[in-house]
């Protein structure tokens, strides 16, 4: 796919925010890359953060300490398929997996599996989320 065609993607500012060293310009991304921020954005976003947009992101956090079981899997599933659907409409999710990868630091890769909507291409995007955050300090007294 050429650049023409994949225009329809986007471009914007990178995440997080960065400016290039050499002349201090605003970082921005492009096409798939952009697509990956912006769902990485809306997975980071809690629900009522954005005063003007009250309903965009989703809220992960609700899930933080919850016991590693199979409805935590089905909650952080259906809020990633319903806050895609609602806020990025470039693409269509075909499926989300959870899986815990390391159960005693709280780790949670969630995979999501989408199509660009105008070119019907195949991606994947992998999320780390942390259900145990800030578990590792070590608390001298």
């Amino acid at each position: 796919m050429d650049t023409k065609e994949k225009d329809f993607l986007g471009s914007g500012w990178a995440f997080p925010v960065t400016f290039s060293k050499g002349n201090l310009e605003l970082n921005l991304t492009k096409f798939e890359e952009n697509i990956n921020d912006s769902i990485d954005i809306i997975l980071q976003t809690n629900i009522g953060e954005r005063c003007l947009e009250p309903t965009f992101g989703t809220g992960l956090n609700r899930y933080l300490f919850d016991k590693m079981d199979e409805s935590l899997k089905g909650g952080i599933i259906d809020t990633v398929k319903y806050s895609l659907l609602d806020n990025e409409p470039r693409i269509e999710v075909k499926n989300v997996v959870v899986t815990f990868s390391e159960e005693q630091k709280g780790t949670v890769l969630i995979n999501i599996e989408y199509i660009y909507n105008k070119t019907n291409t195949r991606h994947n995007y992998i999320y780390p989320f942390y259900i145990k955050e800030g578990t590792s300090l070590n608390l001298k007294h």
